[in-house]
């Protein structure tokens, strides 16, 4: 008897877990990886589309090439998702699971701030990655404002990646004088679980004369070249490159799995409260950011626990909601910060200062799971 497992969701936590489970019981397996896109791209990559570093089509993997004992993989979009008996409909088809797995990921809310969508832009889509690209250079002097709507949101690095790549941009045209630089974000630190971190951006903004603007969101985008942040001031705004408001997929907030907008799991082993339906990534409320890295820690327990269970025995492997993020600094150069969220009585970082070693150290990032996870 094969193992039936159906992931839905083919981003860092599906396509980890769908190798691990692969790897382990490939003849025993009989599972359905479901993702209404065709490729996957790295999160990282839509600053490099969005600044013209890389066209579109050289960041994206086609799903098709996924070649792995047990894995079959369903472009289709998903219309139903019932944890009870483990079914799950698509506009194609209907699939029955023993085990299920939801990582879905987080889409975008782009009405929930007034005016985003008529008079400012957003880089967390790809489309709006890929209509930025096109944007910027008509962008000649003025205000900047990089902008945080709501939170949680994804990788909670990649404001201050924006400003500081940004700025680089600016001055490659020569029109840096011409334009002010503001960042706005719901923290009072940017990367608040390591201070260093965040002590070597704030110096980074400094140099570069980035204003920084924390503990504040952007509620609405004026048609007047201005944003509204959520304590009513007024921050004159000429090009706005948002962050929108994140929520759940649609069709699992219908679902029945998710409390307060977000799927709640089991913290050691990733369970929701329906047997043997797990759920993983941006889509839980685990407690660890909304990035892919943890995303893939997170498939990595989960996988454990349905071979344990499949094969008799016990994990006792939690999850310790641990990872690593790289931080694009600008000038040729990345940083890293080393977050655990669960080991101790609170989270901490460790910060490794921005080098051009870890710029190979990113690139081997994304290589080495492109190998894994697609045979590249």
């Amino acid at each position: 008897m094969k193992l039936r497992v159906v992931v839905l969701g083919a981003g860092f936590g599906g396509l980890e877990l769908s190798t691990i489970l692969s790897d382990a019981i490939g003849g025993r397996l009989d599972l359905t990886l479901i993702d209404q896109n065709d490729s996957f791209f790295f999160g990282f990559s839509k600053l490099d589309v969005m600044f013209g570093h890389k066209q579109s089509d050289a960041v994206k993997i086609a799903y098709s090439s996924i070649k792995k004992p047990g894995v079959t993989f369903r472009k289709e979009t998903i219309t139903a998702i019932d944890p009870v008996t483990k079914t799950v409909t698509t506009k194609k088809a209907t699939y029955q699971a023993d085990v299920l797995v939801v990582a879905l990921g987080a889409n975008y809310d782009f009405n929930a701030t007034p005016g985003l969508s008529e008079w400012g832009n957003e880089y967390y889509s790809f489309s709006g990655a890929e209509k930025l690209r096109s944007i910027l250079p008509q962008f000649t002097k003025g205000h900047a404002v990089v902008g945080v709507c709501n939170a949680p949101f994804k990788c909670p690095p990649a404001p201050s990646e924006a400003a500081l790549m940004l700025h680089d941009y600016l001055v490659s045209r020569g029109i840096r004088d011409a334009c002010t630089i503001s960042l706005v974000i719901p923290f009072g630190l940017p990367i608040p679980p390591s201070p260093d971190s965040s002590k070597a951006l704030l110096k980074a903004f400094e140099e570069r004369n980035i204003r920084f603007i924390p503990q504040r969101k952007v509620n609405a985008v004026d048609e007047n070249k201005k944003l509204i942040l959520d304590d009513g001031t007024e921050l004159p705004c000429d090009l706005f490159l948002g962050i929108p408001k994140h929520v759940a997929p649609d069709v699992v907030l219908q679902s029945g799995l998710t409390e307060n907008g977000w799927i709640p799991v089991d913290r050691a082993n990733l369970l929701t409260k329906f047997s043997n339906v797990y759920a993983i990534g941006d889509v839980t409320s685990v407690g660890t950011p909304k990035a892919g890295v943890f995303a893939e820690g997170a498939a990595k327990i989960a996988a454990a626990s349905i071979i344990a269970t499949f094969n008799g025995n016990e994990n006792d492997m939690p999850y310790n909601g641990a990872g690593s993020c790289y931080i694009e600094f600008g000038k040729g150069t990345v940083a890293r910060v080393d977050v655990d969220f669960f080991s101790g009585p609170k989270p901490f970082g460790i910060h490794h200062e921005a080098s051009e070693a870890l710029v190979i150290d990113k690139a081997y990032f994304g290589s080495s799971r492109k190998t894994r996870w697609f045979g590249k």
